[in-house]
């Protein structure tokens, strides 16, 4: 699949803001057998005064800029054309979860992809006896782990509601499996609470949702804006699944990758901070528009 992508991110100040610095993840990753950039850029305004592109630690793309004069608005602009490249799907004869933690205990890398980074509580995935009490049912020692993850992401979607009113980006995920609620983010960081509880490496990725679902489909939720979804580490043979809660589904040909993290915390689309008095206002909205391969 190809597909043409617009992000718009844009901050309206009630007075002007100045010596603001930003670091941005907005823009697809390039990754060998899954997706491939044909082009992308950001824009932002107005004008920065520092602009310097480079990757982080997992290997995500980062703009980082740095406000020059005072502002009463800011926008960051995305733009990407990227192909979509079809993925066999995981076969369910991968190793167990008994045989997941002996084939952790081998493992010694500390390098971006090791699930080790995966496993531990994160900053916004912390530890939480309700979603692991949740989970524990789902344990199965002779179960392959990609069926065990498909469970957890299909059970989690039955018990939630997605409800873009219920929560919001600092809502603390124990919030949003309490009230059962939430959108993508919620859902995200809950399951991936759920399989760390039992042990599974687990990890959170951003990226874009297609927008027009196929003929005959429904549209498909969290579409609006940027996506998140799970991915699961399944041992050194099938290596990380995706799946996406908040739809139910394994995340394939509709779901482009921006960035990978541990949590939301890692892969926000734009942090940093800003010399302001008063309030502000922010507005994001997505096109992803499919798009037929030449001749």
């Amino acid at each position: 699949m190809l597909y043409d992508i617009k992000l718009a991110i844009d901050y309206e100040f009630e007075t002007p803001a100045n010596a603001g610095r930003h670091l941005l993840r907005m823009l697809p990753r390039n990754i060998d057998g899954v997706q491939r950039v044909l082009i992308s850029n950001v824009d932002s305004q107005p004008e920065p005064a520092e602009r310097l592109d480079s990757l982080d630690f997992f290997g995500n793309q980062t703009v980082s800029l740095r406000l020059g004069e005072p502002t009463e608005t800011e926008s960051f602009h995305m733009r990407a054309r990227v192909e979509k490249l079809p993925r066999a799907a995981p076969v369910n004869s991968g190793p167990t979860l008994a045989m997941l933690q002996d084939e952790l205990a081998t493992i010694h890398s500390l390098e971006p992809e090791s699930p080790h980074h995966f496993l531990p509580q994160s900053r916004l995935v912390k530890t939480d006896k309700a979603v692991a009490d949740w989970a524990a049912p789902f344990k199965n020692e002779t179960m392959p782990i990609v069926e065990i993850v498909s469970r957890i992401c299909s059970g989690l979607h039955a018990i939630m509601k997605f409800d873009p009113q219920s929560t919001d980006v600092d809502t603390p995920m124990a919030e949003a499996f309490r009230k059962r609620r939430g959108v993508c983010q919620d859902f995200t960081h809950i399951m991936i609470a759920a399989l760390r509880s039992l042990h599974i490496p687990a990890g959170y990725v951003s990226g874009f949702l297609r927008t027009i679902p196929p003929k005959g489909s429904e549209r498909l939720e969290g579409a609006d804006a940027m996506h998140a979804w799970v991915r699961a580490w399944c041992g050194s043979q099938t290596g990380w699944v995706e799946f996406d809660p908040t739809n139910n589904m394994r995340a394939e040909l509709d779901h482009v990758i921006v960035a990978y993290g541990r949590d939301y915390f890692d892969v926000a689309p734009v942090k940093g901070t800003l010399r302001l008095a008063g309030g502000q206002a922010s507005h994001q909205s997505v096109d992803m528009v499919p798009l037929p391969f030449p001749g």
